[in-house]
């Protein structure tokens, strides 16, 4: 993905943050730009797939994404920068072929949308899971 791409991406996820809405053009755009991962993360959002824990008191945030096999497996993830699933590393770090997986797009798309289901856990607890990636 070049650098204009990732720049309309950009100004299109500021857009639905700002509204907390998503248009039919905006849809249209970041279908575009991700295909079928964005597809697949918009399925994981309107199943509710995606949990943001927070640690109190200091906010830090992760969030946790459901998969779509049958065994439902949740992975860990940072929305712009990391997932510990296998596609992250391999399409994305390895093969450079995406910018993120559907996993970090579901994370994006809900936290621009309000539609996250909020965890809150101490700082501790967060640590400990955090540690485990």
């Amino acid at each position: 993905m070049n650098s204009r791409s990732i720049l309309v991406a950009e100004s299109v996820w500021r857009d639905i943050e700002s509204t907390r809405s998503v248009s039919d053009d905006q849809l249209s755009i970041l279908h575009f730009l991700f295909a079928k991962n964005f597809e697949r993360a918009t399925r994981i959002v309107d199943q509710r797939g995606v949990k943001r824990i927070s640690g109190e008191p200091s906010g830090r945030s992760v969030f946790q994404v459901m998969g779509e096999s049958r065994t439902k497996e949740e992975y860990f993830c940072f929305a712009e920068h990391y997932c510990a699933c296998y596609s992250f590393f391999y399409d994305i770090v390895n093969r450079g072929e995406q910018l993120c997986c559907k996993h970090q797009l579901a994370a994006r798309l809900a936290a621009s949308l309000g539609a996250c289901v909020d965890v809150k856990v101490s700082d501790k607890q967060l640590a400990l899971l955090l540690s485990k990636l």
